[in-house]
């Protein structure tokens, strides 16, 4: 037991190091630069090479299996019908394919990257309006590895009126680097979306990070693509309305997207740190007559 220990060690010593001690941020656009290169043959032999990284790539789902670039192949899109979309309306969808991670409840505007590992929201979230918001309330990471379906969707009915970018690092998000790195997550570049659901205290905020080989991200409500060129303003308004399941946009590989909700909502009975779970799938329950951190207050009685 204390060979496996130590060899469990010193694999994930050896990962975080050929993960994030080298120069991250060149070698994101060198990959960016690659992957968009137009050979089928070379594709081909990528995704071979991919393979024998990620034994779980599985293309059989995807709408096209020929494809043009590597980059191509990241984006994929499925077959219609792939991934149904719970229809009940007091449920909140997951929007994408990913590990469930840290979740549970916000303690006043901390949560977890990992065990030990706290950060703040108002570090992740640059606007304090929409960190009032989901104070005390729920939270949920999706880890989208490499070799799954790379794009989100809309979890809920909802519209969107404005995308905050924020550039930054481009740290690895595996759960190597998640212990090994404090407020990860707030130093890699990423988008703030609030998902406004037209219902009075129910508010979602969705956070897509991107990470080393992926720091770019498509919204399709955006004319730009937002990665490490980007020099735009960071407030981008837009003016989108997306049925629940509606594809929001894609990461170029395997990210996080963080989801935060505010009182009013929990998690699915279903959800758990370290399982599976497909776009579509329960991920929150809307609870009646939510409360606002204002009115919670005025509630207080004191005997």
């Amino acid at each position: 037991m204390t060979t496996l220990i130590r060899a469990l060690t010193q694999q994930e010593q050896l990962n975080f190091l050929v993960t994030n001690r080298i120069p991250r941020i060149f070698l994101t656009r060198l990959i960016g630069w690659y992957s968009r290169i137009e050979s089928r043959l070379l594709t081909r032999f990528s995704i071979a090479l991919w393979r024998l990284f990620a034994d779980d790539l599985d293309l059989s789902e995807a709408r096209q299996r020929d494809f043009k670039s590597l980059q191509e192949c990241f984006i994929r899109e499925l077959k219609p019908g792939a991934r149904p979309v719970d229809i009940d309306p007091g449920n909140v969808v997951s929007p994408c394919d990913a590990i469930v991670g840290e979740c549970g409840r916000i303690e006043g505007s901390q949560v977890f990257q990992a065990k030990g590992f706290p950060y703040q929201v108002d570090d992740l979230i640059p606007d304090r309006n929409l960190v009032d918001k989901v104070r005390d309330g729920i939270y949920v990471t999706l880890r989208l590895k490499s070799s799954m379906y790379h794009r989100f969707h809309a979890p809920r009915d909802c519209q969107i009126s404005r995308v905050l970018y924020q550039s930054g690092d481009t740290w690895n998000v595996n759960p190597v680097a998640l212990k090994r790195i404090e407020n990860l997550f707030c130093k890699n570049e990423r988008a703030v979306i609030e998902l406004e659901t037209g219902q009075a205290g129910y508010h979602l905020v969705m956070v897509p990070v991107a990470a080393i080989l992926v720091a770019s991200m498509k919204f399709h409500c955006l004319e730009h693509e937002l990665d490490l060129r980007y020099r735009g303003p960071n407030r981008l308004p837009c003016d989108a309305k997306y049925n629940k399941g509606d594809e929001m946009g894609y990461f170029q590989q395997g990210s996080t997207i963080l989801l935060f909700a505010s009182r009013g909502y929990q998690l699915h009975g279903r959800v758990r740190s370290g399982q599976p779970i497909r776009m579509g799938e329960p991920l929150l329950l809307e609870t009646p007559a939510p409360v606002s951190n204002q009115a919670a207050k005025n509630d207080i009685q004191f005997i």
